[in-house]
């Protein structure tokens, strides 16, 4: 195997070293063959990643080795990739890189990027998201078809609130997201509200199968819709981006009538680019349109008038907000509350 090789995407050539490391030894994949992957879907994940603020999960030795996440842009990035200026939780800030060319995507393989995290905003407005992003996320005892019910009772709910269109795809490992394009006149803190509000709708139809509970030991064996997946700062991999495990999974974009059908297993580094050779990116037309979310605020603003319902809990390492109720486990508030007189 040669020491490097020149790939092209979109008019530019992108030099790749060590062509031959094995990122995936079960499998036998190669550098190449991932950067080659990302080669043949170039289109589909520009698509999903095209100016936004993209964290970069890196795993320069390959799946096994060591990994991390590359937030801050890298300094020997080329120029013709732009920045956003983004700020965390923290306060802190960071630029980050926003690919606008395919090259970029392969500029990313060439340092070990398997899968992009992009925000779901646009470097031209940081503030105000443009998608609402929803993670069905299998809990133990559950797995990838009770993802789908969800999934479909939740295309339901959207529809319902809003005449919202969802645009399904598999995570890369058991669980389903779905994507909403939104009009970007909302805060990170409304789009989590509207979150919220539709995980606990699709919690009420389907009370034995759905939790938004955030503490793991109270959501059973149900799918957790995890609404902090839209908090700031807070990504979930974009279509098409690769997942570190052993088989080089993808995670596929689909289309309503495939949920239920495909497995997740159907989509990887090796099958994904005949899929996309015969179908293209069938979320195409997901930025042509943009949804309000006005029903499903006021949705959220009727389930804390008539029913108490108001803010979930943050992550940790969030500061306090303002509404949110305790961040103490449940079972460790009870061993820490004084006994009854």
């Amino acid at each position: 195997m040669a020491d490097a090789v020149e790939l092209e995407a979109g008019g530019r050539t992108v030099r790749l070293s060590s062509p031959g490391k094995l990122f995936f030894p079960e499998r036998g994949y190669t550098k190449l063959d991932v950067a080659r992957y990302y080669q043949a879907v170039a289109p589909g994940i520009l698509r999903a990643l095209r100016d936004r603020p993209t964290t970069l999960e890196r795993y320069p030795e390959g799946v096994g080795g060591e990994w991390f996440y590359q937030k801050r842009a890298p300094k020997n990035m080329p120029d013709w990739i732009p920045t956003a200026h983004i700020t965390f939780p923290s306060g802190r800030s960071a630029d980050e890189m926003c690919p606008t060319e395919e090259a970029a995507v392969l500029w990313a393989a060439q340092y070990g990027t398997l899968t992009f995290h992009p925000w779901p905003v646009r470097r031209a407005d940081v503030d105000h998201p443009d998608e609402l992003r929803i993670d069905l996320d299998p809990q133990p005892g559950t797995d990838y078809s009770d993802a789908v019910r969800a999934a479909h009772e939740l295309r339901e709910v959207l529809e319902e609130f809003g005449g919202l269109r969802g645009w399904p795809k598999t995570s890369g490992g058991r669980g389903l997201h779905v994507f909403v394009p939104i009009e970007a006149r909302w805060t990170f803190t409304q789009v989590r509200r509207a979150a919220i509000a539709a995980g606990r709708e699709l919690e009420r139809r389907m009370p034995e199968r759905v939790t938004t509970k955030w503490w793991k030991e109270e959501r059973g064996e149900k799918i957790f819709v995890d609404y902090n997946q839209t908090a700031r700062d807070r990504t979930i991999a974009s279509a098409y981006s690769v997942r570190p495990r052993p088989n080089a999974p993808v995670s596929a974009p689909l289309r309503w009538d495939e949920v239920g059908v495909a497995e997740p297993a159907d989509f990887d580094i090796t099958t994904m680019p005949a899929r996309f050779a015969e179908l293209g990116d069938v979320h195409a037309d997901m930025d042509a349109e943009r949804h309000s979310l006005e029903a499903l605020l006021d949705l959220a603003a009727q389930d804390e008038r008539d029913h108490g319902l108001g803010d979930l809990p943050y992550p940790p390492e969030y500061p306090k907000m303002p509404g949110e109720p305790s961040r103490v486990q449940p079972s460790r508030a009870r061993r820490q509350s004084p006994p009854a007189r």
